[in-house]
């Protein structure tokens, strides 16, 4: 029988996260921290199975405005081996118990789980679970490959990439390492970067929290290219365990022409190979590859770099009280397009994520 166990140490959670198939940085003690101090309470169960740890979930709750309700979120998890569907079920029936006990209208899960894994499909449907419509992670990504050496690195990527990381080099383009100090700068750049791209952020006080309290955890780092003393893009990068997400970039429309971008993405690749990360996320890619996707810009300048474009299968949603959760699913988008439409080019107030 395997049983949940509430985790209250970091040490031993972020120990037991990252012992686990694709342990992931939003599963991380720092992440439940960090979103406990913006409305979300967490809980961190561990799933012990002949005194064996098999699974683990941090579960996130809150009662997201305007509406009068709680929900639960488990971020990029639960975390186990999902070829082993009767623990999938165990796993699931827990959280599924946790969140009628914390009186949630429906429980969200976004685990990275290739999206040809059928047979998860199937074992979510079979208990109720849907896929959702709301997609609060990126469904798709890719993935680079830090094992090669970084000349294989460098022969992977399209030609165009390459020969802008080095135009870069070669016109005075320098990366370096930022500190908790030059955040604001960061922010600077990225509410610049929202304008121009059309999307929403959230204020700094958020992200100050974010960035910084991982940076102080030794969990994220920033990049900061300059040239001849000016910075013109930046780009922070998480890790834990083996692995390194790029979440978060910014530029300028200073000097675009020098490539900043390319320079600035190649070294961050390079810092985390050096640091012993085996896998590199360029986090999210569009669902469908199509030109006229938002994303296509984005996504043609990941795919430089020579990742592999992985799909997943998502997010998934068990109604708890479908009356209500019918409810939320009609509420919530008009809501959240209200307030892009209200904020645009300025910040999104933290409520889902």
């Amino acid at each position: 029988m395997i049983q949940g166990i509430p985790i209250t140490d970091r040490e031993h959670w972020n120990q037991i996260v990252v012992s686990l198939p694709c342990p992931h940085i939003l599963q991380s003690w720092e992440w439940g921290a960090f979103k406990g101090r913006h409305g979300w309470e967490p809980t961190r169960l561990a799933f012990e199975q002949e005194g064996r740890v098999r699974a683990a979930a941090l579960a996130l709750r809150r009662r997201p405005s305007p509406l009068p309700l709680s929900v639960m979120y488990v971020p990029k998890g639960p975390l186990l081996d999902y070829g082993d569907l009767d623990l999938l079920g165990a796993v699931l029936a827990a959280l599924e118990d946790l969140g009628r006990r914390q009186g949630a209208i429906f429980i969200k899960i976004d685990p990275d789980v290739p999206l040809e894994a059928e047979g998860v499909r199937d074992a979510l449907s079979a208990r109720g679970w849907r896929a959702s419509a709301e997609q609060i992670q990126f469904r798709n990504t890719l993935l680079l490959d830090l094992r090669r050496s970084e000349g294989e690195l460098l022969a992977a990527m399209k030609p165009k990439t390459r020969y802008n990381v080095r135009l870069a080099a070669r016109r005075g383009v320098d990366v370096a390492l930022g500190t908790q100090e030059d955040l604001p700068l960061f922010y600077q750049m990225y509410a610049e970067t929202s304008a121009r791209g059309g999307f929403v952020i959230r204020p700094y006080a958020y992200y100050q929290d974010a960035w910084g309290s991982f940076m102080e955890a030794g969990r994220a780092q920033l990049f900061l290219a300059r040239y001849r003393g000016e910075v013109l893009a930046g780009l922070i990068l998480f890790t834990f365990g083996d692995r390194a997400w790029y979440m978060y970039g910014a530029s300028r429309d200073l000097h675009r022409n020098l490539m900043p971008n390319h320079l600035l993405q190649w070294e961050a690749i390079r810092w985390a190979k050096a640091r012993g990360c085996t896998i590199y996320d360029m986090w999210g890619a569009p669902d469908v590859l199509d030109e006229r996707d938002p994303m296509w810009g984005v996504y043609r300048f990941k795919a430089g770099f020579g990742g592999q474009l992985t799909r997943h299968i998502g997010a998934y949603d068990l109604p708890l009280s479908r009356p209500l959760y019918r409810l939320y699913t009609l509420v919530m988008p008009r809501y959240l397009a209200l307030l892009r439409r209200r904020h645009q080019g300025q910040f999104l107030p933290p409520h889902s994520s």
